[in-house]
């Protein structure tokens, strides 16, 4: 049996972040990295001398591209195969490649997870959109607001000339185009391209005062919990929006929770390294490692909407206009960082995903420097 903890190629494979493991003729894990462990949820000395079967669906089409592999003496790969189970997660969403080792039966499998990726493809996407509907409110701003305004002034004479009668209908032109220029002054928030004006923040500070607010107001009836890492560093972030995108996630939360036996929300922060995505068309990648999330205990967020619950106009709200969601993607995206949803029945979460303040960036540059002047004036010392 190949040990790859204590060789030099154990080391590469344990460096990977992706799963690998090397399976035998008789479907039994012969070796696996610590990639794996995390991957199918079993230790190393749990997972060797086991079963594939054993860990991944029934069914899978796994196994067959085993036998392919073998088959063909050749590598062989899969994409998007769905590998959700209890043990692995609900959502296992994985590309796989799969390869012979020399002249054996043994195969090599690379799982790499697509959930996440993907995810981050949909959020680039929102942006996109959201970016779109910038366009579309400038236009709206100044072509359809004008005659608007013509239209409710026409509405307001004829509600004071015409009989009784016909005064309810002039009532309803004028409140309708009243209820079209509330839409499109909330549109115009997004044709604004204005630098933000960022400092370092507490994100404490700014979930203590929305949950002030939500527990004065529509949420008053509604348990709101904190999962707080105390030892968080500050987000650089205006702060104000920072407060405009939480308040619409909790208040979104109330209304999921509403009519549920024990309605609750809870916010949670932690700090999660390895998140990178580019900015704008630079080359430059930012880390993402600042994780905000607003998690209630709802019905959950029906399937065909997830993909698109981020687009303009998309709402499962009855009188909703389906704004909320694309503003608080275009004020998170504006800070570099991006949203995403976690949805099931009884269990749906909102992460904001954040780059840290630039200070704390600075000071860790900084120690790091000091330290490998540290080290160096040692070495130089023996």
């Amino acid at each position: 049996m190949i040990d790859i903890q204590t060789d030099q190629a154990g080391l590469v494979l344990n460096a990977l972040p992706h799963a690998v493991i090397m399976v035998d003729a008789q479907g039994y894990i012969i070796s696996a990295n610590w990639g794996a462990e995390n991957f199918l949820s079993a230790s190393i000395s749990h997972l060797t001398n086991r079963k594939l079967d054993e860990f991944i669906p029934f069914g899978s089409p796994l196994m067959i591209l085993l036998e392919q592999v073998r088959e063909r003496r050749g590598p062989v790969s899969e994409y998007r195969v769905d590998l959700s189970s209890p043990r692995l997660g609900d959502e296992k969403l994985v590309d796989i490649y799969a390869s012979p080792v020399g002249n054996t039966d043994n195969v090599v499998v690379v799982f790499q997870e697509r959930s996440r990726a993907d995810k981050i493809d949909r959020q680039l996407t929102h942006r996109a959109a959201a970016r779109s509907v910038s366009g579309l409110a400038s236009m709206l701003a100044h072509e359809i607001k004008n005659p608007l305004s013509g239209i409710r002034g026409a509405a307001q004479l004829l509600e004071m000339s015409v009989s009784d009668e016909d005064k309810s209908l002039a009532r309803l032109i004028r409140d309708e185009t009243d209820r079209i220029v509330s839409l499109v002054d909330r549109m115009e928030v997004f044709s604004d391209e204005r630098p933000i004006d960022r400092v370092a923040t507490n994100i404490h500070s700014v979930l203590d005062h929305v949950k002030a607010i939500a527990k004065a107001g529509f949420a008053r009836n509604i348990e709101i919990a904190e999962l707080y890492d105390p030892s968080l560093p500050e987000v650089f972030a205006n702060r104000d929006q920072l407060i405009q995108v939480f308040l619409n996630l909790i208040k979104n939360a109330a209304e999921a929770v509403k009519g549920q036996e024990n309605p609750k929300i809870t916010m949670i922060t932690a700090f999660r390294p390895g998140i990178k995505i580019s900015v704008g068309s630079t080359r430059e990648r930012v880390s993402l490692p600042l994780e905000f999330s607003i998690q209630d205990n709802g019905p959950g967020v029906p399937a065909d909407i997830q993909p698109h619950l981020f687009d303009p106009f998309i709402t499962t709200k009855t009188n909703g206009s389906g704004l909320g969601l694309a503003l608080v993607a275009k004020i998170v995206g504006a800070h570099g960082g991006i949203v995403e949803c976690d949805s099931q029945k009884g269990r749906t979460t909102f992460k904001v995903l954040m780059p840290i303040s630039r200070v704390e960036n600075i000071a860790k540059k900084r120690d790091v420097e000091t330290s490998l002047k540290l080290s160096n004036t040692h070495l130089d010392g023996a």
